[in-house]
C-alpha cells in the first residue's frame, strides 16, 4: 500500500465496516479512533487543535486497561503496543514513513531539546543536568536508525512527541505560539500519516492482543 498519501477518516471508516470479523472491542477501539482522525481533518487549518485531536486519535488507538496485579508501567504498555504493532506491519508501512518520508523531521525533531523530557525536568529544579541524557538518548536514536529498529525509533519519536502534547494538553504552550510553531507543524505533519497507517494495520490484525479497553461502552441503566 501507498505510503505517499494520507489515508483519510472516510476510507477508514469504510474499511471497518467491511471488517466484520473485528471482535467488539477492537471496533470500538478503532471506530473511537477514526473519529477523533475525522476532527483532525476538520482542523486541519490549526496546528495545535489538529495536533491535539491526531493525539486523542493515537490514543485511542493503545489506551488498555492494566490488569490487576501487573508490574507493567503505562510505558512499558505503550512499548509492549509499538512491539505488537511493528510485528504485525507485514508491508513495513511504518519503516517506509520514518525512512522515506520523515526521517530529515526525525532528525530536526530529536535534536530539539525543548520535548525532550529531561530539558524540563532540569529547568523546574528535578534534575541536576539534562545535556548527558540528551545526548545519550540521541546516539540511541541513531543507532536505531542505522540498524532498521523501527520499534526503537517509532519509541522515541512519539516519547518526544508525548512532550509537545503534554505542553499543549497542560496549557504549558500559548495557543498558536511562535515559539514551537515548527515543532507543532513537524508533529502534525508525522501524526496524520502515521496513525491511519496504525489504525489500518490493527484492522488487519484482529487476532493480535491489542489490550482491553481502558474505557469500555457502557449502555445507560
Amino acid at each position: 500500500m501507498p505510503t505517499n498519501t494520507t489515508i483519510s477518516s472516510s476510507t477508514l471508516k469504510r474499511r471497518l465496516g467491511q471488517r466484520t470479523e473485528c471482535p467488539e472491542d477492537i471496533r470500538i477501539r478503532l471506530h473511537r479512533s477514526i473519529s477523533w482522525l475525522q476532527c483532525a481533518e476538520k482542523n486541519a487549518g490549526d496546528d495545535d487543535l489538529n495536533f491535539i485531536t491526531l493525539w486523542i486519535a493515537l490514543n485511542a488507538c493503545y489506551a488498555m486497561d492494566g490488569e490487576s496485579g501487573s508490574f507493567k508501567t503505562e510505558r512499558g504498555r505503550f512499548r509492549t503496543f509499538i512491539q505488537t504493532l511493528v510485528a504485525a506491519d507485514d508491508e513495513q508501512r511504518i519503516f517506509k514513513l520514518l525512512w522515506d518520508k520523515f526521517s530529515g523531521a526525525i532528525r530536526v525533531m530529536l535534536n530539539n531539546p525543548y520535548v525532550y523530557r529531561g530539558f524540563w525536568d532540569y529547568q523546574r529544579g528535578d534534575a541536576t543536568s539534562w545535556k548527558g541524557g540528551f545526548d545519550k538518548s540521541n546516539e540511541e536514536a541513531i543507532k536505531y536508525l542505522s540498524a532498521n529498529n523501527v520499534s526503537g525509533v517509532l519509541e522515541i519519536l512519539l516519547d518526544r512527541l508525548y512532550i509537545l502534547r503534554n505542553q499543549l494538553i497542560h496549557g504549558g504552550s500559548t495557543y498558536k505560539s511562535g515559539l514551537n510553531r515548527k515543532t507543532v507543524k513537524d508533529g502534525c505533519r508525522i501524526l496524520e500519516m502515521l496513525i491511519p497507517v496504525i489504525v489500518d494495520i490493527i484492522m488487519l490484525n484482529p487476532e493480535k492482543d491489542w489490550g482491553r479497553l481502558l474505557f469500555p461502552v457502557v449502555r445507560e441503566f
